[in-house]
């Protein structure tokens, strides 16, 4: 019996958008260097308490009823367990080979029963327009992609998930006249219609990869391998 490939969701969408470098960081634990978002988890933790006062009674959030969402922040004893980088909610198949897993941010339940999976996001812009990018940069519909794969998760732990999920999206405001310790934010709900028919099938591709001993090309949209052949290219070229 083959062994069991734990992923993340990251690990999959690093497959996605480069396979090669998702077989440096997952087979021989190669990143890129990369910086803490301590201000974006200063975000995330605030929201998330704000959530869970309402989850606590119960109550729908005053951004539900202005967005006209009959919901309100889904209670469960897993909550933190869900929530938590280190554990997350999780999904094992023995038949492909694979245990895999998300951490959300936040769930919201609709009458029906159905949840609603949700991610926060923080950002800082002159000119907040969702649509301009979405159609324009990669990350953002790796963003979709990842309320589809926290979507798949949850169904396939035999809950009713809904469709639609949700970005919630806060825009600091940088060009306000005083400061007085204070950052200001615009508040962004952004409605995706989401599909999961993809997720398992690229699920089982990454563990059919990182099985393997093929070492993959780079993607040609790499910012990281795209880096390291301008750098080789550049070297062999200055320094022979």
């Amino acid at each position: 019996m083959n062994e069991i490939i734990k992923l993340s969701r990251s690990t999959v969408e690093k497959y996605i958008s480069c396979p090669r470098c998702c077989v440096l960081d997952k087979k021989y634990k190669i990143k890129p260097p990369s910086l803490p978002f301590t201000l974006n988890i200063a975000v995330d933790n605030l929201c998330k308490n704000e959530f869970d006062y309402y989850r606590k009674i119960q109550e729908p959030h005053p951004l539900f009823i202005e967005h006209g969402i009959d919901a309100v922040p889904f209670k469960h004893k897993d909550l933190e367990r869900w929530r938590s980088n280190f554990q997350g909610i999780r999904y094992k198949s023995n038949q492909h080979n694979y245990d895999f897993g998300g951490a959300v941010d936040d769930i919201w339940q609709k009458k029906n029963g159905d949840l609603i999976i949700v991610d926060v996001k923080a950002t800082s812009r002159n000119n907040f327009d969702w649509s301009e990018t979405f159609n324009k940069y990669e990350y953002a519909k790796a963003y979709k992609r990842q309320l589809e794969m926290y979507q798949w998760l949850f169904k396939k732990n035999g809950f009713q998930v809904a469709k639609e999920a949700f970005l919630l999206y806060f825009n600091g405001k940088k060009n306000e006249e005083l400061f007085n310790n204070q950052l200001n934010f615009d508040v962004h709900l952004i409605k995706l219609d989401c599909s999961t028919s993809w997720v398992e099938k690229k699920i089982i591709d990454t563990v059919n990869l990182l099985s393997s001993d093929v070492f993959p090309k780079p993607s040609s949209n790499c910012e990281y391998c795209n880096y390291l052949k301008k750098r080789w290219q550049l070297s062999i070229t200055e320094y022979t």
